[in-house]
């Protein structure tokens, strides 16, 4: 299932950003995700101060801890006596971590650049891409029970990006540091958007994909 809305850039009618949520483990209350956003618009850059993703959990999920980005609010969890959640917010807002604010051997790959993203038509490659990691609790532990959630959206200065609905991807294939080993995502929430407005893609087998252009969903960073 893909739909497209008419508003884009006329000068990069292709230009997308692509934010891929793959479920690495499963946990004994939920799971944990590498998300990946993509910025494939050949001339937009994202500046300073940033990106902010955000979504609106399905149940009554929580975030239990980060590793490369934050929620800018723990939200309510006066419920948790012992082990509080990293947010508890029902709709929570993600940032970028400042470069320097963490020790290298805590980060991620691309992590940690304060929300810019450079534009796809530059050398720099890897200054189009950044990565966090997200443990969630009080979800679902398999594939049929998760909940995919809803309401994505990204802001960065000057233009927001909203998802509307959903279609599949196949999950991501990781190679180990040597090359000599690959590993699949367990589930995969992806999502595609557009300068302005956008489509949303979803798909469950192991991977949900939201596409906020008006082209077939692709991501250079899948194998």
């Amino acid at each position: 299932m893909m739909s497209s809305l008419a508003a884009y850039d006329l000068l990069d009618p292709n230009g997308s950003i692509n934010i891929i949520w793959d479920i690495m483990s499963w946990k004994p209350d939920g799971y944990l995700a590498t998300v990946r956003i993509s910025n494939l618009q050949m001339y937009r850059q994202i500046r300073s101060p940033g990106w902010t993703i955000g979504w609106t959990w399905a149940n009554k999920e929580v975030i239990w801890s980060m590793v490369g980005a934050q929620a800018i609010d723990r939200g309510d969890c006066s419920n948790f006596k012992t082990n509080i959640p990293h947010s508890c917010e029902t709709s929570p807002a993600i940032v970028d971590l400042l470069p320097g604010s963490v020790p290298q051997n805590q980060q991620l790959p691309n992590c940690c650049k304060g929300g810019v993203l450079g534009s796809w038509g530059q050398r720099d490659k890897a200054a189009t891409v950044s990565w966090f990691q997200v443990s969630v609790g009080h979800s679902g532990t398999s594939r049929k029970t998760v909940k995919v959630p809803k309401g994505f959206y990204l802001l960065g200065p000057g233009a927001g990006y909203a998802c509307s609905s959903a279609v599949v991807v196949p999950p991501s294939v990781f190679l180990s540091a040597d090359g000599r080993r690959k590993t699949r995502a367990m589930s995969e929430l992806g999502f595609t958007l557009s300068h302005v407005c956008a489509v949303y893609a979803l798909k469950f087998h192991a991977a949900i994909v939201l596409s906020f252009s008006s082209n077939v969903f692709s991501n250079q960073y899948l194998q």
